[in-house]
């Protein structure tokens, strides 16, 4: 429901994400908030923000496997790996970061390929369990390897982070650098699902029989939707890379796959912005029970310790209380808030 006078011409009009001069207004007071923020913000918010920026990154590539086509994934860790260990090798040869970026997608994508054949085959459980070998699979195949190729048990160095011989390697620098990419991601992924690949995932998610007797090529769509997920994670491994300096296989593990996954639940598996309300509330919550226990230890009153080991154990029972009282995530709830608000003062039924 939208405030009175507000009506749409065309299907391009009706699909804008900003529909209104308000909605409008709010983002470009956002953008002002992001870019002013590292002033005001010191070097550990700083660098929490380009973690999660990252993170988004990843997530938005689960919200395209998962949200739109249906096919469940817990190996978006293993393909935030790949990418990260492509762009340190790439780096290691010289390659710019403007080429290395869109190499280690594109990298990324291809091998989550290998994957996405016989997982589009299955579904359910067997699905799951196809990519959870992917998610096994990533650090056998990187310790077999010769140490010479990705360094092994001792992993790679990358390269310091460069765009024309200025180096930003410092923590404002980097974050405007990782704001730059989501950013970019954020207008994709929103324009993705209004697109016609994005139409056929969503068809072959809520009926893929259906959606094969109305033309829809399913086994291409599902392999496709693997292909554009692992883009968004080879491009968040990439940045990773650049801002970790150094990769190693046991960064990239099955609990952060599931974490993935998790943040993407709490917001809302159906939206993009979902993916932005999960990744912020579970950072939020969770950096807020490091910084307690940080001042508790500091203090030297007792529990810090305990409060640290506990911090994912609470954060799963946040994710579980989230689905209880909002099944449908954050955005839904989100959704519910604007459009009250939008109407105000008149009823919503």
């Amino acid at each position: 429901m939208l405030p009175t006078g507000i009506h749409f011409e065309s299907y391009a009009a009706e699909t804008r994400v900003l529909k209104t001069r308000r909605s409008q207004v709010w983002l470009a007071i956002l953008v002002a908030a992001l870019l002013v923020a590292p002033f005001f913000a010191g070097a550990y918010l700083t660098g929490i923000a380009s973690e999660m920026f990252i993170t988004l990154m990843a997530v938005y590539g689960l919200y395209i496997t998962v949200g739109m086509a249906g096919q469940i994934n817990i190996a978006q860790s293993a393909f935030v790996g790949v990418g990260a260990f492509a762009a340190a090798k790439l780096s290691g040869y010289g390659v710019p970061v403007f080429l290395v970026i869109p190499l280690a997608a594109f990298c990324t994508g291809c091998v989550s390929v290998l994957f996405a054949l016989p997982a589009s085959r299955v579904k359910g459980l067997y699905l799951a369990l196809t990519t959870l070998a992917a998610q096994a699979m990533f650090p056998i195949v990187i310790y077999a390897l010769p140490p010479g190729w990705l360094g092994g048990l001792a992993g790679m160095p990358v390269e310091p982070l460069t765009v024309f011989g200025l180096d930003l390697g410092s923590p404002a620098r980097l974050y405007y650098f990782t704001l730059a990419i989501v950013a970019v991601l954020t207008v994709s992924v929103f324009r993705i699902q209004h697109s016609r690949f994005g139409r056929a995932m969503i068809a072959v998610r809520d009926n893929d029989v259906a959606a094969e007797v109305m033309g829809i090529p399913v086994f291409k769509v599902k392999v496709m939707s693997f292909f554009v997920g692992s883009l968004f994670a080879g491009i968040a491994g990439a940045c990773m890379a650049y801002v970790l300096q150094f990769v190693t296989a046991s960064s990239f593990t099955l609990f952060a796959s599931v974490w993935y996954l998790g943040m993407l639940i709490v917001g809302g598996l159906h939206s993009p912005l979902g993916a932005i309300l999960g990744v912020l509330f579970i950072t939020i919550v969770q950096e807020s029970l490091h910084k307690v226990a940080n001042t508790l230890m500091q203090l030297g009153a007792g529990g810090g310790g305990t409060l640290f080991a506990l911090t994912s154990i609470i954060l799963g029972g946040c994710i579980l209380i989230a689905l209880i009282f909002e099944p449908r995530g954050l955005a839904h709830r989100w959704a519910v808030l604007r459009k009250a608000f939008q109407i105000w003062p008149f009823p919503r039924s």
